[in-house]
């Protein structure tokens, strides 16, 4: 990464994703079921390193990765292929890097998006224990960056307010909590934060309001920017340092694999934000390369990066979408890279 510090810094705990598609419904015990097609990738934090890095941003993640095969593999892919600094990051001897097999199935509840292409969901089930090194241990003093992608957690990780007090711009977001209590004590960590990206039902619960509107109201109080995504119905921000507003709706695409598509919205929306972009051209490019990446199996291998914007937008006839997402022809690179590396799919 030579002498300039990242672009984004990251931490958080890597899986080993096998994806299976094409189930058409869950399994039921003693069921065998063939599915259309698998997929394999680095996941867990890897999906939003991998997603900034395709994006031209430096990228520095602090993981663990087991000394197996299973690490060593997503070591390869991070590193070599995707170019992504590891060196805050460390091998454990004898711990086994967490396995998770993502099952992507249609909802058996909700309506189809517009165009009538179907709403869908994964299942996860997932082998592994927690790393010998936390988070904490693995950033030490953390260097100096432009941002930070974070997952907060109940529990505040002291890295985190060292990152801040460094400059360094936190764009957080949040997991879905097991026990159901939703404690606003975890809100409190929002006074770190330059950005808050939850989900609608996340921003609802944990702001106890029944409209994603309104829970961006909450958040928008407790933070510079604040943004809710909504999944098939798009996102909608706030960004209380230039008073703008926005709501963006979902594109229409065939969904193949929703695996880490939150990841790289938040991605992609960081990458926007560091280019100095309006809130409307940051949510629409956030919303537009989550919609690509459903169409790939796997979360990290999934992300577009600038070469799969710059496909769909060259391949784009739609003369709505054309006047919407203009703004991309004075925003892609006039060199978008080369062809980024998708997951390795077997086909049935």
């Amino acid at each position: 990464m030579g002498d300039e510090g990242p672009d984004v810094l990251l931490t958080g705990l890597l899986f080993y994703d096998l994806v299976l598609t094409g189930l058409g419904k869950p399994p039921t015990p003693g069921e065998e079921i063939w599915t259309e097609g698998m997929g394999v990738s680095p996941g867990g934090i890897a999906n939003l390193a991998v997603a900034a890095s395709r994006f031209g941003l430096r990228t520095s993640l602090a993981t663990v990765f087991g000394d197996d095969h299973y690490g060593a593999y997503c070591r390869e892919v991070l590193a070599g292929q995707e170019g992504i600094d590891l060196s805050l990051s460390r091998t454990a001897d004898g711990w086994h890097t967490p396995v998770t097999v993502s099952l992507a199935l249609p909802r058996t509840h909700g309506s189809p998006r517009p165009g009538g292409s179907p709403v869908h969901d994964r299942a996860l089930v997932t082998h592994g224990q927690e790393p010998p090194y936390s988070q904490d241990t693995l950033m030490g003093d953390p260097p100096e960056a432009r941002t930070a992608l974070v997952h907060i957690e109940a529990e505040p990780r002291a890295w985190l307010a060292k990152a801040a007090a460094n400059g360094t711009q936190i764009y957080a977001d949040v997991g879905w909590d097991p026990t159901q209590q939703w404690s606003t004590d975890l809100l409190d960590q929002l006074s770190l934060c330059h950005a808050f990206l939850p989900n609608e039902a996340e921003a609802m619960a944990y702001t106890r309001t029944d409209s994603a509107v309104a829970a961006l109201g909450t958040l928008s109080e407790l933070v510079p920017v604040a943004v809710v995504t909504r999944g098939g119905d798009g996102a909608v921000a706030v960004d209380q340092t230039t008073g703008e507003y926005a709501e963006v709706p979902a594109l229409d695409i065939d969904v193949l694999d929703p695996t880490g598509a939150g990841d790289v919205f938040g991605a992609s929306f960081v990458a926007a934000s560091l280019g100095g972009w309006p809130l409307e051209e940051r949510l629409r490019f956030a919303v537009l390369a989550a919609g690509l990446s459903v169409r790939r199996h796997g979360g990290a291998l999934a992300a577009p990066g600038w070469y799969g914007v710059h496909r769909w937008w060259h391949s784009l006839d739609d003369p709505e979408l054309r006047r919407a997402y203009g703004f991309l022809a004075d925003r892609i690179p006039a060199d978008p890279g080369p062809p980024v590396q998708y997951a390795p799919v077997t086909p049935r």
